[in-house]
């Protein structure tokens, strides 16, 4: 293990790292001791008081957890740019999130994903959703969050797996539990600027290193800068992306607990339509920040074993003393950022929507709160069992198991909220059947694929994108169907477009000028 950073770590970067946790920990202990009463409002959606610098942080740092890092740092090296484009594309359902969900969703004034939907079609949807939501959190984000992190710390300090999630795991779990969204929030806006510094001066030392960027540019093979890949590329090609990443990107981006409570959270709804454009603005760094790391490591060490060691062998190797403790503490920070918001979903989902509603309708606030914070407790303990059960699968990459798992969780959710936002005709009975028999086929679909016949083997299936659409198609068809067919149809209540606040002028000009620039950047990356 030549790449554990204990081995190269000096006093100033233990300082460091001493220095990072005792200023996180009072940002949390502020946020959290201002208002000494938590109510609902404050735990789950931070007296609905962010403003858009505070969404697009959180969001951004809920979205960048550490298997982002090491993964695109790991595809940079292997391939070239061509992860970028889940960056870059994301942009076009951002905007779907900011004009078309979010006026809903606040106009709505609800709290949780879940009871958005029992608003359109009553308490039973709410509660297949409910616990759908609840399911999604605990294996996507915290179990395989925490694993990635896990990986993480084991690599860096060389400690067993269970006594390094544990470790994660109350460090995470601290802030959700004590200071509910509002802490999250500010602690996510001080790591996130750590995190750009810390990975911009790894970038900038890579490339004077390399001997500047028009020697990085014709150091790698010309199809490295291409963001478009040919039908015949075996890994991504253009085909697969285009089809595949809307499914997995409406579901993450648009209807996601942990990703849309920074929205719900908002001062109101301009707030929000920018932050969620802020987020969009800083995906672009994605590249300099996290795959340009991967590429410099290719034309630094071009002989690596372990594609996935890319980023850590930059970081041993061009990192000054002092500064390797910096890049423990964003590795600490970017894990932090994604548990701790993913915990605090977990919790509202639960005390709002399952415990309030169905096991103790007469709780008081007090209750409420005191469940959400049990809650986080309970999701703690499951997510390191998970974690250690994930560590005993071996040999799987870990971004394609994230993408893999959105993939197969997100047809059913991306189908139900296109339809009920798009669709006035959707009924109860097509939205239940494709949340409860729709998500049994996709995920049954999804373990066949990845453990009884996995595509290693068995090579008819198509590529995991393409068969995430095409599950995404067959739930979508099947809905309109039931929908159609539906005799005993109780219209539901139709969104009044009236009362749907107009999108203010300042955020269609700055959306516009991110499409622009974005358009921009995919011909700038195709011509070779």
């Amino acid at each position: 293990m030549g790449n554990n950073l204990l081995g190269h770590l000096s006093p100033w970067d233990y300082a460091i790292v001493a220095a990072y946790v005792v200023i996180l920990v009072g940002i949390g202990y502020r946020a959290s001791a201002s208002k000494k009463e938590q109510t609902e409002d404050s735990q789950f959606l931070a007296s609905k008081s962010l403003g858009w610098a505070s969404i697009g942080f959180n969001m951004w740092g809920t979205n960048v957890g550490p298997s982002m890092l090491l993964a695109f740092a790991s595809i940079g090296y292997s391939t070239g740019i061509v992860a970028v484009n889940f960056e870059w594309y994301a942009f076009v359902f951002l905007l779907l999130l900011a004009t078309v969900f979010a006026p809903r969703y606040l106009a709505a004034r609800v709290s949780t994903m879940p009871g958005f939907m029992g608003q359109q079609y009553g308490g039973s949807t709410q509660n297949i959703l409910a616990w759908y939501a609840l399911i999604k959190i605990l294996i996507s984000w915290l179990s395989l969050g925490l694993f990635s992190g896990g990986v993480l710390v084991r690599q860096i300090l060389g400690i067993p797996m269970w006594q390094s999630v544990i470790v994660l795991v109350l460090f995470a779990g601290f802030f959700t539990f004590a200071g509910g969204l509002k802490a999250i929030a500010k602690v996510n806006v001080f790591q996130m600027l750590l995190l750009i510094g810390v990975s911009l001066t790894l970038t900038v030392i890579g490339v004077l290193k390399v001997g500047g960027l028009s020697q990085l540019w014709h150091s790698v093979p010309g199809h490295y800068w291409n963001l478009i890949q040919p039908a015949s590329d075996p890994k991504y090609p253009w085909y697969a992306i285009l089809l595949g990443y809307p499914v997995s990107a409406v579901a993450f981006f648009c209807t996601d607990q942990a990703m849309v409570q920074s929205v719900l959270g908002a001062k109101n709804l301009e707030q929000g339509q920018l932050g969620v454009n802020f987020i969009g603005w800083l995906k672009i760094l994605s590249l300099p920040l996290f795959i340009l790391t991967g590429v410099l490591c290719y034309v630094l060490f071009p002989h690596l074993a372990d594609p996935n060691q890319a980023y850590m062998t930059m970081v041993t190797s061009l990192f000054p003393a002092g500064l390797k403790g910096l890049v423990i503490v964003v590795l600490i920070a970017v894990l932090v950022g994604t548990i701790s918001s993913s915990l605090n979903a977990l919790s509202t989902v639960f005390a709002l929507d399952v415990y309030a509603r169905n096991i103790n309708p007469e709780a008081s606030e007090k209750d409420v709160v005191r469940v959400g914070r049990l809650t986080v407790l309970v999701g703690c303990a499951f997510a390191v069992l998970m974690a250690l059960a994930i560590d005993a699968v071996k040999g799987l990459n870990l971004f394609d198991v994230f993408q893999a798992v959105l993939g197969f969780i997100a047809p059913p959710l991306s189908a139900v909220f296109l339809l009920t936002v798009f669709w006035p005709r959707t009924t109860r009975r097509a939205v239940n059947f494709t949340l409860s028999v729709g998500s049994a086929f996709s995920l049954g679909v999804g373990v066949v694929y990845l453990w009884i016949l996995p595509p290693s083997e068995y090579t008819f299936w198509p590529h995991y994108l393409v068969l995430s659409f095409l599950l995404f198609a067959v739930l979508l068809l099947a809905a309109i169907v039931i929908s159609l067919l539906d005799g005993t149809h109780q219209p539901r209540v139709p969104f009044d477009r009236t009362a749907l606040p107009a999108t203010s002028p300042r955020v269609k000009l700055l959306w516009a000028a991110l499409a622009v620039v974005m358009v921009a950047l995919y011909l700038v990356f195709n011509g070779h």
